[in-house]
């Protein structure tokens, strides 16, 4: 029997309702908003809700997408934003 390939890793960028940009990383970006939105996702976005997903790009594995979230967060605002335009856009 063949080995199921790995998921796919995506580091995310969305937008809170107070105009920050947050980066995050999932396997699946539409549940991980859901979640999110629900209140039940990362604490800053709980308490900045609702938020919208702004981009997303592939990561070749978990370690790679944390690395690409590490740097992300360390844009500043205008970085970020240029950044997400390269990426696929969703709005």
């Amino acid at each position: 029997m063949p080995k199921a390939l790995p998921k796919p890793w995506f580091v995310y960028m969305l937008r809170c309702s107070n105009g920050c940009l947050y980066t995050g990383i999932t396997t699946d970006v539409k549940k991980r908003m859901k979640v999110h939105n629900a209140g039940k996702g990362s604490a800053y976005v709980r308490a900045h809700r609702p938020a919208k997903l702004v981009a997303f790009t592939t990561a070749e594995s978990r370690s790679s997408a944390s690395r690409s979230e590490y740097f992300v967060k360390s844009l500043n605002r205008a970085q970020k934003i240029a950044l997400a335009k390269k990426w696929k856009k969703v709005c």
